[in-house]
Parts: C-alpha cells; sequence; structure tokens
C-alpha cells in the first residue's frame, strides 16, 4: 500500500504523549518525516524511537525562543514544514473558572492559546516558501460548549476554535489551510488527570458515569481515532476544507 506522506515533512508538538504522540505515530507510519517537539524529553525518545527519519527538539510550547528553535531545526534537518499538527496543551484546574489563581490561569492560557499562536508564527513562513501547508490545531469539545468541570480550559480551547477560523482566512490565498480537531473524551493522560481531580475512586467513577451519560456511542474514544482524523485534515483528501472545528467526540455535540 502506497505511503500517502511518504517525503514530505511534518511538526507535531507536545509529541510525548496522548493525542500528540498518536498523531505523530501516524504521520511516521504514511511515510512523513517529522519533528517532534515536547518538553518531556523522555517520553520524546520513546515517541522519535517509533518514527523513523524523525527529530526531536525539547522545549516548552508557550516559549518563543523554543518554538522557533524547533522551526529552524526543522529547516536545516529536514527541510520546510508543510504539515503542523499543534497537540500540546494542559488540562488546568477542575474548577469554576473564577476560583483559579492567576497564575494558574496564565500559565493554562499560555500553553494552549499563545502555544498554538507561537506555532503558526514560527512554521508558516517554511508553508509559504514550500508555496503550500496545512495545518491542524488541537481544540477540544469544551471549545465548541461550555464545560461544568473545566470551564478555564473550556475558554482556552474556545479561543483556539477561533484563532483557527481566523487563521484559515488569513491564509488561504497563500494555499494554506488550517483547521482543527475538537476530541471528546478521549482514553489517555489528560483523562485520566480529569479524572484523578475529582478525588477517591468513587468520586472519578461518578464523573466518569457522567462523562459517558452525555456520549450517544456510550464509550470514550482512542487517541488513533483523533490522529485518523487528524491525518484526513492534514491530508490532500481535505484539499477543499479550511476553517473547520472537527468534533471527533461520540456524538456529543450533535
Amino acid at each position: 500500500m502506497t505511503r500517502r506522506l511518504e517525503g514530505r515533512v511534518a511538526a507535531v508538538t507536545g509529541a510525548a504523549s496522548g493525542l500528540g504522540k498518536a498523531t505523530a505515530l501516524a504521520l511516521a507510519k504514511q511515510g512523513a518525516r517529522v519533528l517532534l517537539f515536547d518538553r518531556d524529553e523522555v517520553g520524546l525518545a520513546a515517541t522519535a524511537a517509533a518514527c523513523p527519519h524523525s527529530v526531536t527538539v525539547v522545549g516548552d510550547a508557550s516559549s518563543s525562543v523554543d518554538v522557533a528553535r524547533a522551526a529552524e531545526t526543522a529547516l536545516l534537518t529536514l527541510g520546510p514544514v508543510e504539515l503542523l499538527a499543534v497537540a500540546a496543551g494542559i488540562l488546568g484546574p477542575a474548577k469554576p473558572a473564577i476560583e483559579l489563581a492567576e497564575e494558574e490561569w496564565d500559565r493554562l492560557f499560555a500553553i494552549n492559546v499563545k502555544g498554538p499562536w507561537l506555532a503558526a508564527r514560527a512554521f508558516i513562513p517554511q508553508m509559504r516558501e514550500r508555496g503550500r501547508g496545512s495545518i491542524v490545531l488541537f481544540s477540544s469539545t469544551a471549545g465548541l460548549i461550555g464545560s461544568r468541570f473545566l470551564s478555564a480550559y473550556s475558554a482556552s480551547k474556545g479561543a483556539v476554535t477561533m484563532l483557527t477560523r481566523s487563521l484559515a482566512l488569513n491564509h488561504a490565498a497563500e494555499h494554506i489551510r488550517v483547521n482543527c480537531i475538537c476530541p471528546g473524551t478521549i482514553n489517555g493522560p489528560m483523562t485520566d488527570a480529569s479524572f484523578a481531580q475529582a478525588g477517591d475512586v468513587a468520586a472519578q467513577e461518578a464523573r466518569a458515569q457522567i462523562m459517558l451519560s452525555g456520549i450517544p456511542l456510550r464509550r470514550f474514544g482512542e487517541p488513533e481515532e483523533i490522529a485518523t482524523a487528524v491525518l484526513y485534515l492534514l491530508g490532500d483528501e481535505a484539499g477543499f476544507t479550511t476553517g473547520i472545528a472537527l468534533p471527533v467526540d461520540g456524538g456529543r455535540t450533535a
């Protein structure tokens, strides 16, 4: 079977675990050469071991210096990036927005909103050089509807959704498409962290049941299901698709 991204250069932020790792593995499986970026050096090395011809950069998604270094490294070692998946993100505290400390709010928005903006700013010039590009930012179903458990996280992901639409309009004439993926509850580290914030085992189970009750398919998603959707949005098959926020959520937002 032909690998449909053979020889193309991609970059993935948040590549050390969860949805970012699943996306990186899927890109590599389809033949892309991938720049892997994350602050978790050990996790990043594990992802790289499963991604042939990948290059790693350890850094903070909210640091303009680190993100610029990642873009420069990609250009020097792999060539201009034309596929970008911005998966780096944090959950933040599970409490009402007005109960967050200022530093908690600032850190949440630095990673979840400033991070995607920095990535777009760093990598879009390389796409211009190539004459084409495709970007997928990671929003959330919480970026489409409010969240009673994660209200500040929801606000940050709502910002990502609107950043996606604005970037799509900014760069359509340059043949650069920008979309975002909106995962529902997906098995993995972020969901585990969300449930852990609920309290003891009984409280965690109660929260899980509340979450399941709102999903028509009556199950949580898997990272590979998100990665498959990301590959579609990045790939040529979605060549007439830009500016969308695609829910992959088991019907939660239907």
